[in-house]
């Protein structure tokens, strides 16, 4: 018992840990989707590429790790769809960052977790529990404070602020399928590299329709090679990090990315990109950090679920318990 309870509280700790660091590599994403855009790089087309090299380097680093990689139709649907629901947010988030700022779309990750936990309680996910819905408040207070003084910011572009409001919903959805529908018989390194291929598969229709014969201008300079090889890197170690937390910690918990998103993006926007700083930068971040913390407290606070007797290496990854877990 006593094992197993360590067990449980080194577990928390690397989800807490994957947390910040998958927060923090989401919003460096979108701040060298910033630069590459201002290097004049094609945006959906330095996506797509970006996407389809970092599934590559993950399907070989998959392979390296010998994980089970089944290829049937269960894993084929999981990488259509769940790779479809990664490129639609992503694409709205590389379209709309040259008129909003990369400030505001990291903004807009604040607020899946809203309504993942609305989603995941709805379905019987996870429970209903203060501790739990008192850390969800308190990170998006800091979100919405961040995003309001934003928004009231950007004259001409509301309707670019409208598209991103829908990201959060979308990456909601992912995350729930992704739960739901997780193949037990796959690894989590290698339903990331489905995913990321499925994804820029998704995106090369627009990217080659809307981007026609612009491809070409990612290799044209240095520096938009640099961009891409770093954005490659930043995917990769992301989504590798990505699934392991969704296995160990379900999709509510994941959903707290988007508010360390939301919290590192201002600060990279504003420090390294020439943003403007938001009024109540200090308060909204300090909202955001309380409620990770506050949220991290109520999984432990829950106390045993019947899916803590699950292993990490179950069918389906936590669902209420990754909270518990943690």
């Amino acid at each position: 018992m006593a094992n197993s309870s360590i067990s449980r509280n080194r577990t928390g700790w690397y989800a807490l840990g994957c947390l910040f660091l998958v927060g923090s590599l989401l919003a460096l994403s979108l701040a060298v989707a910033k630069l590459a855009d201002g290097a004049g790089a094609p945006r959906l087309s330095f996506l797509m590429i970006a996407v389809a090299g970092a599934g590559a380097l993950l399907l070989g680093l998959a392979a390296l790790q010998r994980q089970p990689m089944p290829l049937n139709r269960r894993t084929l649907e999981y990488a259509l769809i769940s790779g479809a629901l990664f490129a639609l947010p992503n694409a709205l988030g590389f379209l709309a960052v040259r008129h909003v700022g990369a400030g505001f779309v990291s903004l807009s990750f604040a607020f899946p977790i809203l309504v993942t936990w609305m989603l995941a309680v709805g379905l019987g996910l996870e429970r209903l529990h203060p501790l739990r819905l008192l850390g969800v408040l308190l990170g998006l207070a800091g979100g919405m404070l961040l995003a309001w003084a934003k928004a009231g910011g950007m004259s001409g572009a509301q309707s670019w602020v409208v598209l991103v409001l829908t990201i959060p919903l979308i990456i909601a959805l992912g995350n729930i399928y992704r739960t739901l529908r997780w193949p037990g018989d796959a690894g989590p390194v290698y339903l990331a590299a489905l995913m990321l291929l499925a994804g820029a598969l998704a995106l090369a229709p627009f990217a080659l329709t809307l981007e026609a014969g612009q491809t070409a201008q990612l290799l044209g300079s240095a520096e938009m090679i640099r961009l891409l090889l770093a954005e490659v890197v930043v995917f990769t170690v992301l989504y590798v990090f990505y699934f392991v937390l969704q296995k160990i910690a379900g999709p509510v918990y994941l959903s707290q990315i988007g508010m360390v998103a939301a919290l590192v993006g201002t600060l990279i926007a504003v420090t390294l990109l020439g943003e403007a700083m938001p009024p109540n930068l200090a308060l909204a971040g300090a909202l955001v950090v309380c409620g990770a913390i506050v949220f991290h407290r109520g999984n432990r606070a829950a106390g045993p679920h019947r899916a803590l007797r699950t292993s990490i290496s179950a069918e389906r990854p936590a669902t209420s318990t990754s909270g518990e877990n943690a």
